[in-house]
């Protein structure tokens, strides 16, 4: 009566995760390991743009709340000039930084090209900003689409060695075939678990970063227009 009630709780014990891996065969190993820190990795690439998604939207709100305030530029440039600015503070600090550099040569011959240069400071200025937001999305991108098909390939190899060792043993039984086949499957489980939340947070992301990048070509064109009549007003 003993042995009957203790056989299941041996056979639990051998298909446990931890079984799974440090009996699987090497290139299984190493695609559960793979999979596993790209995992950990995407997570921390997820916290990471959550913080940084937050904190671009939260300084752009305060900026333009500011800047549309009627405060003057040189009032503005002043007040935030002793701070890191990220979006639209930064784009506003880009354009006066060159505004400033560009008034002598301005007033010597004119304020033609003052405008084109400031423009493309601010060009160089959205992509810094969008560059640093859109970082390590690729990563994501690439362990959602890549993750399930790596999974499959430690499956493959996993049923392949499975069935190898049915044929060495002669045996079809199901307490020998469960533990490899489970560690072939555990292979595309740590794939998907891999691959899910890269995908859903990489779209999530990208949006967020394509509605910045909207917000942040906006105040480039609408300071732009401020900037122009500016100049029109000192010709």
């Amino acid at each position: 009566m003993d042995q009957v009630t203790q056989a299941p709780v041996s056979a639990g014990a051998q298909i446990s995760i931890w079984h799974l891996i440090f009996q699987a065969s090497l290139p299984v190993q190493i695609v559960m390991i793979g999979l596993g820190l790209a995992s950990i990795w995407c997570w921390a690439i997820i916290f990471e743009k959550f913080y940084s998604v937050r904190r671009m939207n939260s300084s752009n709100e305060k900026f333009e709340s500011q800047f549309w305030s009627g405060q003057s530029l040189e009032d503005i440039f002043r007040a935030i000039s002793n701070r890191q600015s990220i979006g639209t503070a930064a784009i506003f600090m880009a354009a006066m930084q060159e505004w400033k550099r560009s008034q002598g040569a301005a007033l010597r011959a004119g304020f033609a090209g003052v405008q084109k240069r400031i423009e493309k400071v601010m060009d160089v200025a959205i992509q810094k900003e969008m560059g640093t937001l859109e970082s390590r999305l690729l990563f994501l991108a690439t362990v959602g689409s890549a993750g399930p098909f790596i999974g499959l390939f430690g499956t493959v190899w996993g049923i392949m060695t499975a069935f190898q060792g049915i044929a060495n043993s002669q045996n079809t039984n199901l307490a020998v075939v469960a533990p490899g086949i489970a560690e072939a499957l555990f292979a595309t489980a740590i794939g998907l678990v891999a691959a899910i939340p890269a995908t859903i947070f990489y779209n999530m992301y990208s949006s967020d970063a394509a509605k910045i990048g909207t917000r942040l070509e906006n105040f480039a064109d609408e300071f732009s227009a401020i900037i122009s009549r500016q100049l029109d007003e000192r010709a």
